[in-house]
């Protein structure tokens, strides 16, 4: 039994990590596009609520790109710390600051302010983005010219992440190879695969795409707003595609592992459409192909067992020398971050269903409104 799941694991790893590399290679790099001149009118949405530690990094880079017919509107969502005031010191010509007191019914916070700001916008353009992330000068630029010369409905730039915890770092690497998994964004651009992509850090859309897409009101209550956002607009027949960001777009994600797992906790229940069943299978799915098979090759194998083993590692190293900024020991590391996701899908999932819903930015709402009962 073990030498047929050692045999069929480690075939399917492989080819599977061949996949991701071979297809990661045919995303294009935003930095090596070209600088535009001719400027289409642009918003850039930003929602934040009590932001204090990163509004003011984030919207200096923002403040000083190479894209003079834009935009910049910060919705600040009832913010309770220094938010305000640090928004209020800022004087740049292009800023506008919307402050909401009060939250719809049936509304996420964040969405709800991401819509208020398409509300009080006219561009043909919007970027929705978070307010933790650092812009090189010419990203936005070089984005909307791509976007443009290739007459795209929706783009999306996959962002520099990084953390201060080494550990961190090697857990968001073996998620982030999940999750390309889970997404297959070089798929985003064939309109006969189901990939898509949505990133909140990076969301450009076309405001009649989004408008055809049914705006954040198809969306008012998910977690996973920039996924389902992408998936709505890959769904309505529009075009997508996706950019890698590497010295470009980046951001702090989380600073430890607590906060990755309280932060991923909040939406991973949702991308199974709070479906328990489609979650038992994530997580079994998680443990034997993710966390268990190197353990399980090299602790209990025998010779031949243990070979595949050590073949299914030397291509897991390999794939994180080939996607930098990981580093090669990461790999020694999926087992851990297996766990760790098997550990936050499980709780989401308890947590969710113990509470009968989840709260959000001090807002609970209940697990029948967000099945939308």
């Amino acid at each position: 039994m073990i030498s047929i799941y050692s045999f069929t694991i480690t075939s399917v790893g492989i080819i599977l990590i061949l996949y991701v590399l071979v297809s990661l290679k045919s995303i294009k790099k935003l930095k090596n596009q070209p600088i535009i001149t001719q400027e289409p009118t642009l918003a850039i949405i930003v929602a934040v609520r009590n932001e204090e530690e990163d509004v003011e990094k984030a919207l200096q880079s923002l403040c000083n790109i190479n894209y003079s017919n834009h935009r910049l509107i910060v919705v600040n969502d009832r913010s309770t710390d220094r938010t305000g005031e640090i928004l209020s010191r800022f004087n740049h010509p292009h800023l506008q600051v919307i402050t909401l007191t009060d939250l719809p019914d049936g509304w996420l916070g964040k969405n709800n302010a991401l819509y208020q700001g398409y509300k009080n916008s006219t561009e043909e353009w919007m970027l929705f983005t978070d307010a933790d992330i650092e812009f090189h000068p010419d990203a936005i630029n070089k984005a909307l010219g791509y976007a443009e010369k290739h007459r795209l409905d929706h783009l999306c730039v996959l962002p520099d992440i990084r953390s201060r915890s080494p550990i961190l770092n090697s857990a968001i690497a073996t998620f982030g190879m999940m999750l390309m998994l889970f997404t297959r964004p070089w798929d985003a651009r064939k309109p006969n695969r189901s990939g898509s992509i949505g990133v909140g850090a990076f969301n450009l859309v076309k405001r009649t795409a989004y408008e055809q897409a049914g705006t954040h009101v198809a969306i008012k209550l998910r977690p996973d707003d920039d996924l389902k956002l992408g998936q709505n607009i890959k769904d309505a027949g529009l075009r997508q595609d996706v950019l890698g960001g590497k010295d470009s777009i980046s951001l702090e994600w989380y600073k430890n592992i607590g906060q990755f797992i309280n932060g991923l906790m909040k939406n991973t229940f949702a991308v199974r459409e709070y479906n328990i069943l489609w979650t038992i299978a994530d997580v079994l799915a998680t443990l034997l192909t993710i966390a268990l098979p190197i353990p399980i090759m090299l602790i209990f194998g025998d010779i031949n067992i243990r070979i595949m083993g050590v073949l299914l590692l030397a291509a897991q190293i390999i794939y994180m020398i080939e996607t930098p900024p990981n580093k090669w020991w990461y790999a020694l590391m999926i087992p851990f971050a297996g766990l760790l996701m098997a550990y936050i899908i499980v709780r989401s999932a308890y947590i969710t269903l113990k509470q009968g819903g989840i709260y959000w930015r001090d807002t609970f709402y209940s697990l029948a409104m967000l099945r939308g009962k």
